[in-house]
């Protein structure tokens, strides 16, 4: 039985206000950052995929991306620092960016990134 808005909202606010928090979707399902080590993870991703782009909640869809990219991307980019501050350039495999950051590289790559306009490329929410 899937899950509604109302079982994601509390989660997608709790998101929208941590630094960082976002949702990532890829080819294994999602996961919902809405804290410093604090996620959900499911396989059913239309759902709160919806529910996060209505909220305002930043999302990164990276299934459009080449799976060599999205693997490079995954294993030698930095994380996101969800809840922390990110760690200063430069930045690698075990260092934590900011989410516009990686968003970007994301992007590049052919990923869809939503609720975040390019006015907060680089900077921190």
């Amino acid at each position: 039985m899937p899950c509604t808005l109302p079982a994601y909202a509390d989660l997608i606010a709790r998101a929208l206000s941590t630094e960082g928090g976002h949702l990532a979707v890829g080819r294994g399902g999602f996961t919902l950052w809405s804290g410093r080590g604090c996620c959900l993870s499911g396989c059913d991703e239309t759902e709160i995929l919806t529910a996060c782009c209505a909220a305002g909640l930043a999302v990164i869809d990276s299934r459009p991306v080449p799976f060599e990219q999205r693997s490079h991307l995954a294993v030698s980019g930095p994380m996101i620092a969800v809840g922390e501050p990110p760690d200063p350039p430069p930045h690698h495999g075990l260092s934590s960016a900011s989410l516009a950051v990686v968003a970007e590289a994301y992007r590049a790559a052919g990923a869809a990134v939503f609720n975040l306009e390019a006015t907060e490329r680089g900077v921190t929410r």
